[in-house]
């Protein structure tokens, strides 16, 4: 009954005009920016950081989850229709998606990807819903110590569940936790790596080193590629037919649940269910060269997962306040700018905005499935703009953005600067997702380190002697020995080896 009034409670805030608009202007800028490659959600939510100082708290956090969860959606269009992912984690909707255009059945590909993202989304919500109180409830035991372990596991959740090689995942979280060390230590008021610059006297901001490494990294990567994108595919009728509904529905099935588990997990999200997801398929088909000339197993299953993870990531940041990933950081960033401290008490405190996020992802789920399948014409002339008269207005956008942060032009050359090493680690094959966690998470972890030593009188043994603490820190060391584990370390590879 609870559950019931919680839900009632936060359909009555989600639905009034005010925030309906702001639900469906994140539903649709969500869905521009994954359809138009090139900035992606953490970039924009990173501009418009400065345009929640005038907004309602629920009304900001509404508008920029719709953003989040949006650009899932959206991500699809341009990997089915271009070849060209929107967003990373519809690099395997490409893969088939595709093809299923080049056969023709473009329409199918759409109303499948447009579907089960609305499903996953769905009941990945429910989870949120049921899951949360139980969670906040425990996550209010928590002290110093606690924290301090939770966030251990965070980093390490990062650097094992990243792309690529967990060695640069690791020299990359390293680097994040040095970042995070400049400016004023807390404790002593002595400046640290500042060298001088008064404006580094509070440290390097997060915005500027998110927007640098995912903003202007990506238009720097976008702008290297030679070819253009044109769609030539033929869209034809969205209806899917009774075959393509038979393969789907399983996929869908089993995409949701992947994508809701790996959500939670730190540094897993919506990037790695959609690889999880499509690996499974492939792996459990009975034909599996079917997968990548049009199996509709490979659109329904990564799509529904990539939009699951999206959504269960935020049970981290609501019941215990802590960043799943390098978005859900920008959203921690959202609710400090409106003085409300992330973390279990939101719940008690400010049930209104808790229950209203949640019901309001319900709700932006039905908006997203009109926005983006009756006006898929749209998003296809959208995507014959050339990208040379893009680029200038989203780096205007940036530069904008950064600045109306603290009104600083140091933290524009940071951006830029950033934005020029993100392009080197790129070419590298180093994964910044890890550097930003460990950025975020890094003084927070510093602050619960040096409180959990000062209330036992600089005992180390306080945090495998209080059992919450020494259950996060064994998990964090159980998923370290078992990633380097040659069969999971395989396992591990091959869901990422189709990028």
């Amino acid at each position: 009954m609870d559950l019931l009034g919680n839900l009632a409670l936060g359909f009555g805030v989600a639905l009034t005009l005010q925030n309906l608009m702001f639900c469906f202007i994140g539903a649709l800028v969500g869905t521009l920016i994954g359809v138009l490659p090139g900035l992606g959600p953490l970039a924009t939510l990173s501009m418009l950081l400065p345009v929640t100082f005038y907004l309602p708290p629920v009304s900001a956090l509404i508008m920029l989850s719709g953003i989040y969860y949006g650009a899932q959606y959206g991500g699809s269009t341009t990997a089915i229709l271009v070849n060209l992912p929107g967003e990373s984690s519809s690099v395997v909707t490409c893969l088939d998606g595709y093809q299923m255009a080049r056969n023709g059945r473009a329409g199918a590909a759409l109303a499948i990807a447009a579907l089960g993202s609305l499903f996953a989304g769905t009941v990945a919500t429910l989870i949120i819903a049921v899951a949360s109180p139980a969670l906040g409830a425990m996550a209010l035991q928590f002290l110093a110590p606690e924290y301090f372990s939770l966030m251990v596991l965070g980093l390490v959740g990062s650097i094992v569940l990243a792309r690529g090689s967990m060695m640069k995942a690791l020299g990359m979280a390293i680097l994040g936790l040095v970042v995070g060390l400049i400016g004023t230590d807390v404790n002593s008021g002595f400046q640290r790596f500042t060298f001088g610059i008064p404006e580094l006297s509070d440290g390097i901001g997060f915005v500027p080193v998110a927007m640098g490494l995912f903003g202007i990294t990506e238009i720097l990567i976008n702008l290297e590629q030679k070819t253009g994108r044109s769609v030539g595919a033929v869209i034809g009728s969205l209806m899917p037919t009774r075959e393509e509904f038979r393969q789907a529905i399983p996929a869908v099935f089993r995409g949701t649940a992947i994508g809701s588990l790996l959500g939670i997990l730190p540094g897993g999200g919506a990037l790695l269910s959609s690889f999880a997801a499509y690996a499974l398929e492939k792996k459990i088909a009975k034909d599996p060269s079917r997968f990548g000339r049009g199996a509709v197993e490979g659109v329904a299953a990564p799509e529904s997962a990539n939009n699951a993870g999206a959504q269960t990531s935020f049970i981290p940041l609501l019941t215990l306040g802590i960043p799943s990933n390098p978005v859900m950081a920008i959203m921690v960033g959202a609710m400090m700018i409106h003085g409300i401290q992330p973390g279990p008490q939101v719940m008690t405190e400010k049930p209104d905005l808790f229950w209203g996020i949640i019901a309001s992802m319900w709700i932006g789920n039905f908006m997203l499935v009109i926005i983006n399948l009756p006006l898929v014409g749209i998003w296809v002339r959208l995507l014959m703009v050339p990208y040379r008269l893009l680029f200038p207005a989203i780096l205007l956008l940036c530069s904008i953005g950064v600045y109306g942060v603290n009104n600083s032009w140091v933290e524009v050359m940071i951006t830029a600067g950033f934005g020029i090493i993100g392009y080197v680690f790129y070419k590298l094959g180093c994964e910044p997702a890890p550097l930003v966690l460990a950025l975020v998470l890094g003084p927070l972890m510093e602050e619960n380190l040096r409180r959990a030593l000062l209330i036992s009188r600089g005992d180390p043994l306080v945090f495998v002697q209080r059992p919450i603490s020494a259950v996060l820190l064994l998990i964090a060391l159980l998923l370290v020995i078992a990633f380097v584990m040659p069969g999971l370390k395989k396992t591990r590879q091959e869901a990422f080896k189709e990028a």
